[in-house]
C-alpha cells in the first residue's frame, strides 16, 4: 500500500457521468460558477458536491445505514462480523509511503541547504531573502503534502477501499467523507516536485545563478488546479465532518478509525485534525506569497507576485460564498422534505372544495416555494402559539422576503430524511431533534410576505395576567392594509422574544429597502430616444 510518485498519475480522475445528468430548469447566476439554462448547478467546484446523497433526497436515502440491517445480522453473526472485520484489519499492512527524494529536505533551512553546496550569495542579502521566502512555501508545502494529504490517502482512504474490496462497510461513501482527495493530491505533489526541481537545479548548475526561477511555475499552479482543487474539497468538508460524526456511532466504523489512528506515521493526528488541513494550507497561501512578494527586489517581479497574490484571495473570497450559497442551498433541500404544505381545504375548513374540483389545487400546490435557490433563511427557532382554547407549538421560519408559521408535528412513522447521516449539517440542533423524532412541519397559514407583516411588542403587565409572558404579535395586512391574520406568540425566555423582534424588525426593514431599490432602477432607466 506504499505510494510511489508513479502512483500519483493516475489520481484525481473521477466520473464525470454526473455533470452529463439533466436538472432542473432553474437558470442561476452566480460568481466563479458555470450555469447553463436546463441545469440547476454545474460548477467544478459543486457539481459533485450537489449530487450526492446529502442533497438528494430520494429512495436511496432511506437505505439503512447498517449492514446488519440489511444482511439480518445479529447476535453471534453480528459479534462475528466484527471479529472478521478485525482480522481483516490485522492482515493489511502500511509500508512507509513518504519515500520521496525531497523528503529529507522539509526540516531543514534554507541556510543549511546553500552551506552545504556552497552556494551561499553573502554580497546579495536581497537575494537570499527571497530565496528564503520561496523555501518556506516548498518546506510547509512538503510538510502539507507528506504529513497530511498522504497520511488522509494512505492510511485512511485506501485502508478503507481495502475493507470495502473484502465487504466491510461498503455503505460509507468514500467521496462524502474524501470528497476529491486524490486530485488534492496529485495538485500538491506536482506543485511540491516542481519547487523541489526549481532548488536542485539552483545548487546543482556548477556556475553561480542570479536567481530562482520560480515566478512561472507559481503563475502556472495558483493560477490552475491548485486552487481549483482545494475550493472542491472545501465545499466538502462541513458535511464530510458531519457525516464522520454520524459514522462514529458505528461499532464496525469505530474500529476501522480506531485502527487507522494507532498508526504511527499519522504522529497521533486524529481523522478530524486531518480533514480540516486543506482548509487550513489553502488560507495561508496568501501570506507565504505576501512574504515573497515582501523580500523581492526586481519591480517586475513584486508585479507578478502581488498579481498571484490577489487571484488566490478572490478564489478564496469565492470560495466562502459557495460555501454560503451551497449551505443555503443545501438547507431549502431539506426544508422542502420536512415542511407539510396542507390543502386549502385542510388548512381552513370555511371554503367548501367538491372533490371533482379538488385536482385543480393539486396542480398548484406550494412545495415549490422553497425552490428559488436566491431565498436565505434568515432566522428561525420554536414558539408557543396562543389559540382560543389551547397553546401551540410553533416553528417560525424567516426568509428573507417572508416569514412562515408550522406547527411540529410527531409522526409515529419516521420520515425518510430522519437519518443522522443524511441530515444537513447546517440544521440547527432543535430542527434537527424535531427530524430525529420523526416529525414534521405544517403549515398553518399561507406565507407572510415581509411588505406584509407587523411586529407589535406587548405590554408585559398587561400580558401576564393571561399567562401570558414573554409574548408578542404578528400580522398579516392585505394590500389594502386590513388584518387578515394574527399570531400571538410566546417565548421562552425575554432574551428570546427580544431576539425574535429585532429580527424580524431588521428583515423587513431589508426587505423594505430592497423593493424601494428595485422601484427606483425603474424610474431611472434610460428615457426613449426621441429618433425612435
Amino acid at each position: 500500500m506504499g505510494l510511489v510518485p508513479s502512483d500519483l498519475t493516475g489520481l484525481g480522475q473521477r466520473n464525470s457521468g454526473f455533470y452529463e445528468h439533466r436538472r432542473s430548469s432553474v437558470v442561476l447566476n452566480l460568481s466563479g460558477l458555470e450555469v447553463f439554462p436546463g441545469d440547476l448547478l454545474v460548477s467544478d467546484g459543486a457539481a459533485d458536491y450537489l449530487c450526492h446523497p446529502l442533497l438528494l433526497l430520494n429512495s436511496e436515502s432511506k437505505k439503512p445505514r447498517w449492514p446488519f440491517s440489511k444482511r439480518g445480522v445479529q447476535g453471534k453473526d453480528k459479534h462475528k462480523h466484527i471479529s472478521d472485520l478485525k482480522d481483516c484489519l490485522s492482515s493489511l499492512k502500511i509500508t512507509d509511503f513518504r519515500d520521496y527524494e525531497f523528503h529529507s529536505l522539509k526540516d531543514k533551512t534554507w541556510n543549511e541547504v546553500v552551506e552545504t553546496h556552497q552556494k551561499l550569495p553573502t554580497n546579495q542579502l536581497d537575494l537570499r531573502k527571497q530565496q528564503e521566502a520561496v523555501w518556506e512555501l516548498f518546506t510547509s508545502e512538503c510538510t502539507y503534502f507528506l504529513d497530511h494529504l498522504l497520511v488522509l490517502k494512505m492510511i485512511f482512504m485506501n485502508t478503507l477501499k481495502y475493507l470495502q474490496t473484502h465487504e466491510y462497510l461498503l455503505d460509507v461513501d468514500l467521496w462524502r467523507l474524501f470528497a476529491n482527495l486524490e486530485e488534492l493530491s496529485q495538485t500538491s505533489f506536482g506543485f511540491v516536485n516542481s519547487l523541489f526541481h526549481i532548488f536542485k537545479d539552483y545548487v546543482d548548475t556548477s556556475e553561480t545563478l542570479p536567481s530562482l526561477d520560480f515566478i512561472s511555475m507559481l503563475t502556472k499552479y495558483f493560477q490552475g488546479s491548485l486552487c481549483q482543487s482545494h475550493q472542491t474539497y472545501c465545499l466538502n468538508y462541513s458535511a464530510a465532518v458531519f457525516y464522520l460524526e454520524s459514522l462514529r456511532q458505528r461499532e464496525d466504523f469505530g474500529i476501522y478509525l480506531k485502527w487507522c489512528e494507532q498508526n504511527e506515521q499519522c504522529r497521533r493526528l486524529h481523522l478530524p485534525e486531518l480533514l480540516v488541513a486543506p482548509l487550513h494550507r489553502l488560507t495561508r497561501y496568501p501570506l507565504l506569497l505576501k512574504n515573497i512578494w515582501k523580500r523581492s527586489t526586481d519591480s517586475t517581479e513584486k508585479i507578478m507576485i502581488y498579481s498571484i497574490k490577489e487571484k488566490v484571495e478572490k478564489s478564496i473570497w469565492d470560495l466562502e460564498g459557495k460555501v454560503k450559497w451551497l449551505d443555503n442551498f443545501q438547507k431549502c433541500r431539506h426544508l422542502q422534505e420536512i415542511i407539510v404544505w396542507p390543502p386549502l381545504w385542510d388548512r381552513d375548513k370555511r371554503f367548501f372544495i367538491p372533490e371533482c374540483l379538488k385536482h385543480i389545487f393539486k396542480e398548484h400546490m406550494a412545495e415549490n416555494i422553497l425552490s428559488p435557490t436566491n431565498r436565505h433563511l434568515l432566522y428561525e427557532g420554536k414558539l408557543t402559539l396562543a389559540e382560543s382554547t389551547r397553546f401551540l407549538d410553533v416553528y417560525l421560519f424567516l426568509f428573507d422576503d417572508f416569514l412562515l408559521v408550522t406547527k411540529t408535528k410527531r409522526n409515529k412513522k419516521k420520515l425518510g430524511g430522519s437519518d443522522p447521516g443524511l441530515m444537513c449539517p447546517s440544521l440547527i440542533p432543535e430542527l434537527q431533534t424535531v427530524i430525529k423524532e420523526g416529525g414534521s412541519c405544517m403549515v398553518l397559514d399561507q406565507p407572510i410576505p415581509l411588505d406584509r407583516l407587523v411586529v407589535r411588542g406587548l405590554d408585559p403587565l398587561h400580558m401576564s395576567v393571561f399567562g401570558l409572558r414573554n409574548s408578542f404579535l404578528i400580522q398579516h395586512e392585505n394590500s389594502y392594509r386590513q388584518c387578515i391574520a394574527a399570531f400571538l406568540l410566546q417565548a421562552q425566555t425575554e432574551n428570546i422574544k427580544k431576539t425574535w423582534i429585532a429580527q424580524l424588525t431588521a428583515a423587513i426593514s431589508c426587505f423594505t429597502k430592497s423593493q424601494e431599490t428595485k422601484k427606483m432602477s425603474l424610474f431611472t432607466l434610460p428615457a426613449e430616444s426621441s429618433e425612435i
